[in-house]
């Protein structure tokens, strides 16, 4: 018994390497296709959009083109990439356009707002969102929703707006409490361009929607190279300032964003709906929870067959111990209330295997591994196992 039981083989409970390859290739090849798919894009991707914005691309998305029309019509265009340069920028002579203002941290766009409220000069903020255009332009609110259509039509008393006609500034749309205020280019009842005159009556900030009016792609579009020219060359200094990650006042401001910051509203808002839809849902099907009501099969199973399907399904997993920790434990069962041992006890070997042994034939010797023993190391040990059971079980019962 002692040498039985320290040589245990292994089972479906310690699967081997080639049975765990077997049955996850097909989520590797999965993960890898994903991967290759993912890299395929980002490269595709990070090629269309290689400087985006910036006055000294040629690329599509770049701005060399406005920058160049700009310079043959005397306005010099100098790039900054810091918060310091760019407060010290503005200046009655100058318009500054801020590339991407959501970039900016809060601390960031607090102390660039002091520097351009009274400056006299004009502010560009391209594109704004909710999270910087209330605090880089207090008064003005963007909307959630953009605009369906691209190109869209003036609208509006702006003397720039009128020259240019039709442009391509569908994007983000805005709202603002500033009465003053030139409302232009709407959409669905909402601006997509406005212009806020600072308090001294000097300077402005311009809110656009979209940067489309920038790209090179688009300059020749409709009116956008137009009132791009009027928007940024009504000074004669143009300070074109691109956030860069790597400014330390994104840091020394004490503005950093958190993680929750940097996803947008609307997926925040997205998230709580899907939670309340799921917990509606939860509630939908909770109503016909109660407890179990039996019910009568339509036809009737034979025993065999459910002993059959139960026996594939062990051998399908190579669930061989269960199998056996089945056999044994039905079998002792069985026997227990023949040689007069409760049931209770009947998994019990210091109780069962004497009372056994007093009811056999010849030596009266039932061994330990058999009905307590490791489980079969294969398929054949487990049918010997399953016929030695039951020949037990028939030397018990017979008279």
């Amino acid at each position: 018994m002692t040498t039985e039981a320290a040589t245990l083989a292994p089972t479906s409970a310690s699967p081997t390497a080639r049975q765990v390859w077997t049955r996850s290739r097909g989520i590797a090849l999965a993960v890898v296709l994903i991967l290759a798919a993912a890299v395929v894009l980002a490269v595709v991707r990070s090629d269309t959009r290689h400087g985006e914005l910036d006055p000294r691309s040629v690329d599509p998305y770049g701005s060399r083109a406005i920058a160049q029309l700009l310079a043959d019509r005397g306005v010099s265009t100098r790039v900054v990439t810091t918060l310091d340069e760019a407060r010290a920028a503005a200046a009655r002579d100058a318009t500054l356009l801020v590339a991407v203002p959501d970039r900016l941290t809060r601390g960031q766009q607090t102390l660039l707002h002091s520097a351009i409220a009274d400056s006299g000069g004009r502010t560009v903020l391209v594109a704004p969102g909710a999270w910087s255009v209330e605090k880089l332009a207090p008064g003005v609110t963007a909307d959630p929703a953009t605009s369906f259509d691209s190109t869209l039509a003036p609208d509006c008393a702006l003397p720039a707006a009128q020259r240019a006609g039709s442009a391509d500034t569908g994007g983000i749309r805005y709202t603002t409490i500033h009465l003053d205020a030139d409302k232009c280019y709407p959409s669905e009842r909402l601006s997509t361009l406005v212009r806020i005159p600072q308090t001294s009556g000097r300077g402005d900030t311009v809110v656009l929607g979209a940067p489309d009016i920038l790209f090179n792609n688009r300059l020749d579009k409709q009116g956008n190279a137009s009132l791009a020219l009027q928007l940024l060359g009504s000074r004669p200094h143009l300070v074109w300032y691109l956030p860069s990650l790597s400014d330390t006042t994104a840091t020394d401001t004490g503005g950093e964003k958190g993680f929750l910051d940097l996803l947008p509203s609307g997926w925040l808002w997205g998230t709580l709906q899907l939670f309340i839809a799921a917990a509606l849902a939860a509630l939908w099907r909770a109503r016909r929870l109660g407890p179990l009501v039996p019910e009568r099969l339509p036809v009737a199973i034979r025993a065999s067959e459910t002993v059959e399907g139960r026996a594939r399904l062990y051998r399908k997993s190579n669930a061989r111990d269960r199998a056996a920790a089945a056999l044994r434990s039905t079998t002792r069962t069985r026997l227990a209330p023949l040689v007069g041992v409760p049931v209770s006890q009947a998994h019990a070997p210091e109780t069962l295997l004497p009372a056994l042994s007093a009811h056999l034939h010849g030596d009266g010797q039932v061994p330990h591994s058999l009905l307590f023993g490791p489980p079969p190391g294969d398929d054949a040990a487990l049918i010997a196992l399953a016929d030695q059971l039951d020949a037990l079980e028939r030397e018990v019962r017979r008279p």
